[in-house]
């Protein structure tokens, strides 16, 4: 079938793709925009997977702050060079990440960081609370089960959706970039601090706030 040149062009500006990519993309999918998206994205899967064993020792320790300095993040990403390090393309996706990370609150990088003491705290009320449904024992585990993935899902950064496009995790923000720049690119870990955490003093919320900045 045939393929314009600004569809090529579009396909391109939203994905980062190469223009042969992109070509490519639309072809096999008869010219669907979504699909072919999808497709490229599957593509820079396979693509990240082979680089995810490169070292990545180059980087960048980012900090955001937010609210005049009542909430602020601070970040560790690596990149396998220095060049890449620089580059305005890098910059924008630590700082995204980092203001995600105001918005969302996560507690953990990857689902292997997660506390396994909040993790028995949650599977012990789950099951509480599945006991008291009356729900028969079988139906009661995966009662269970749900609400740990739900939970992990809700606290853990790589699989919580991006505040600015809910249409994909970190995860797959982060896999983008990847193909995008050619390199391995690691959130390693973050720290988020709210101005009088743990304190007893009037409620502002400064992550609603975050998030509103974030979609604007």
């Amino acid at each position: 079938m045939s393929i314009s040149a600004s569809q090529v062009k579009e396909l391109r500006a939203k994905t980062g793709a190469g223009i042969l990519d992109c070509r490519k993309a639309l072809v096999e999918n008869e010219g669907d925009f979504e699909k072919a998206a999808d497709w490229l994205r599957a593509k820079g899967i396979a693509k990240a997977a082979k680089k995810s064993t490169r070292a990545a020792t180059e980087g960048t320790v980012y900090s955001y702050i937010h609210g005049g300095g009542k909430l602020g993040v601070l970040l560790e990403v690596n990149c396998e060079t220095d060049f890449v390090a620089r580059g305005d393309d890098f910059q924008k996706f630590v700082h995204d990440v980092a203001m995600h990370i105001a918005a969302a609150g996560p507690l953990w990088v990857n689902e292997a960081d997660a506390d396994p003491v909040a993790l028995e705290r949650e599977k012990a009320i789950a099951k509480q609370q599945a006991i008291e449904s009356g729900k028969p024992e079988n139906i009661a585990e995966k009662m269970v089960g749900g609400k740990i993935k739900k939970f992990l899902s809700e606290n853990t950064l790589m699989l919580q959706k991006f505040v600015k496009d809910e249409d994909k995790t970190i995860a797959q923000l982060q896999t983008d970039f990847v193909a995008k720049s050619g390199e391995n690119i690691k959130i390693r870990r973050f720290v988020r601090w709210s101005l009088g955490e743990g304190l007893e003093k009037k409620a502002e919320n400064f992550v609603e706030e975050v998030a509103r900045m974030a979609q604007a």
